[in-house]
């Protein structure tokens, strides 16, 4: 999984949501380096930056687009219509750039361009339209500091985060406090029926996690050595107290008692994540593969039992006996980074990918990281202007949103690490965003052409081309986490659709997926209002990748080389499936058609 960094707006649901901003930018190469239609697309680029940062300044900064460090999102009275102006603006610059190009790979990057800003502004136009401009604001102003105080962060760009802080507060000239201003936006439109607010446990678990995310921003300006922040940061606890009795007294009242969005909504949504495949088809597809994984498992279980003289030979029994071999936080890094090396070892010995010679990053989770997204993820760095910080693989150990004291016990076992390093490190995530570091790709394909499809279908498919090499024990927890993702690719549209009521989701995920409790909390929480429909992505993606492979074997036969496919794939940038499709279409198959 990809963490977003920044600030996510309710109000800009779109690209914010579904990871622009985790995407990130352009290549870190030096435009003297580059190729000269590389340097002309992101001269194309440009102008969606701009007017992203103008409105998202924070996630701007933290994917690195200079001079926006201290600035704060616009909160301000008609924001989204301004916001939509701008993107109207953007759109017709476009469309005539696209009449004058004619380099046919700028010329793509332009309709990239083209189609993000027409999405962007069909998301925002859906969300005024219909749902109720309300969001986590304290979480979101956790996500700024987050962002902006990572020790990847220059230090010379830290001490920004002093004069951000006023800004949110009010106590700079010209500024007035933010949460009054998020505040007066939903106050502007509670009376509007018409329009969804949030679901009510939504609600009350922003609530619950204020304080851990105060406590959050307190600890990274303290690791920061920053100073003068402490008196705005008393400021903004008691400005946010005072927002949390507002959402408690004006707020909870309009929230809605179910879990379904406007159908619009979450159509809209798939469409942003990258899954264009209609719901009712998509719950058919994973049902089918949910059941043929289950065999699959079936089939490993028994081998397992056989071998440890194991009671049971049911694969729920043999992943409860694996499970209980629990490995203390203390040792868990340990584990994760030999495994890494292993991995590594099979990639290169079997010339399944080209792998950095510099090593990735594997960390456990804070408490305010582990309340704002807690499953494994990568938290990536900046992408324009990096000089070399690496993306981190985060683990965290338990959820605090959590309904029961169960641990969290589904990471923190030997056999699961062979698949979650393979997909949060590498070949996966970190390996994919490396890869764009190291070899440059253009802003439109590195940000603007992201969509969850790509980046989460990668990562289940590198898990997927890694199982063969993985020990038995190892196959059986691969199996378990593919069966998760079909799980989720029919849960989400069930719930959505109302074919399926969240306890009942919550149930079958720990009674035939066996997650733990707080895991199958964050799953529901996923698919419900933290961000419905991405948790699609991950089969959808893989399942492109998968028959996008099979293609390309039976176009070339024996001139197929597994490595110099898996390089070309992540040598591309984050496209989206049809586009990758097209690349190796038309560049990658007849290269290798000619080639020695």
């Amino acid at each position: 999984m990809i963490r977003v960094k920044g600030i996510a707006r309710a109000v800009s649901v779109l690209i914010a949501a579904s990871a622009l901003a985790s995407a990130s930018a352009g290549a870190s190469a030096t435009a003297t380096t580059q190729p000269a239609w590389i340097v002309e697309s992101n001269k194309q680029a440009a102008a969606l930056l701009q007017e992203f940062a103008k409105y998202n300044p924070e996630q701007a900064a933290a994917i690195g687009v200079e001079g926006h460090d201290a600035d704060v999102f616009d909160a301000k009275p008609h924001n989204v219509q301004r916001q939509e102006a701008d993107l109207d603006a953007v759109v017709a610059g476009y469309e005539r750039a696209l009449a004058a190009a004619t380099e046919p790979r700028v010329k793509q990057d332009i309709q990239i361009l083209l189609k993000s800003a027409r999405d962007q502004r069909v998301t925002l136009e859906l969300n005024d339209r219909l749902m109720l401009p309300y969001f986590d604001l304290p979480q979101t102003l956790f996500n700024s500091f987050h962002g902006l105080l990572d020790p990847r962060v220059s230090k010379s760009r830290q001490g920004a985060a002093v004069a951000r802080l006023k800004r949110y507060v009010g106590a700079e000239h010209g500024y007035e406090p933010i949460a009054m201003l998020v505040r007066a936006r939903v106050d502007e439109r509670l009376g509007d029926n018409s329009l969804t607010g949030p679901w009510n446990i939504e609600v009350e678990q922003h609530l619950k996690n204020q304080e851990q995310y105060l406590q959050g921003i307190k600890e990274l300006f303290e690791k920061a050595g920053l100073k003068g922040w402490q008196n705005d940061l008393k400021t903004l606890s008691k400005q946010l107290d005072e927002y949390a009795k507002w959402v408690r007294a004006s707020v909870a009242p309009r929230a809605r008692k179910t879990n379904r969005l406007p159908p619009e909504i979450y159509a809209d949504n798939l469409k942003n994540y990258g899954v264009n495949m209609e719901p009712h088809e998509l719950i058919d597809r994973a049902l089918f593969v949910f059941a043929s994984t289950r065999d699959e498992m079936q089939s490993i279980a028994t081998q397992i039992a056989q071998q440890r003289g194991m009671k049971s030979s049911d694969y729920h029994d043999v992943l409860r006996e694996l499970k209980k071999a629990q490995i203390p936080n203390d040792k868990l890094l340990a584990l994760y980074d030999e495994r890494l090396g292993r991995i590594e070892t099979i990639a290169r010995n079997e010339h399944l990918i080209s792998l950095p010679e510099r090593k990735a990053v594997i960390r456990l989770a804070t408490p305010a990281e582990s309340a704002q997204q807690p499953a494994p993820h990568l938290d990536i760095p900046r992408l324009i202007g990096n000089t070399g910080e690496p993306g981190e693989f985060i683990l965290p150990t338990s959820n605090p949103n959590a309904e029961s004291k169960a641990d969290m016990d589904d990471f923190k076992y030997d056999a699961i690490s062979w698949a979650l390093t393979s997909h949060e490190a590498r070949p996966g995530h970190e390996l994919q965003f490396a890869a764009m570091l190291e070899h440059g790709v253009s802003t439109a394909r590195a940000v603007f052409a992201f969509n969850s499809a790509n980046v989460e279908g990668w990562a289940l498919y590198s898990e997927a081309f890694m199982k063969q090499y993985m020990p038995l024990d190892g196959q059986l927890a691969a199996l378990q986490m593919r069966l998760m993702r079909a799980a989720r690719a029919f849960l989400d549209p069930m719930l959505n659709l109302g074919m399926i009521e969240p306890a009942a989701a919550k149930r079958l995920l720990m009674d035939e997926v066996l997650l733990s409790e707080p895991m199958a909390k964050q799953e529901v929480d996923r698919y419900t209002f933290n961000s419905p429909g991405q948790a699609t992505a991950y089969f959808f993606g893989y399942t492109k990748l998968e028959a996008l492979r099979a293609k390309t074997e039976l176009a070339l036969g024996s001139q197929f080389k597994l490595q110099a496919y898996h390089d070309f794939i992540i040598h591309q940038g984050l496209l989206p499936p049809e586009v990758l499709e097209k690349a190796v279409t038309e560049e990658f198959v007849p290269a290798q058609r000619t080639g020695p």
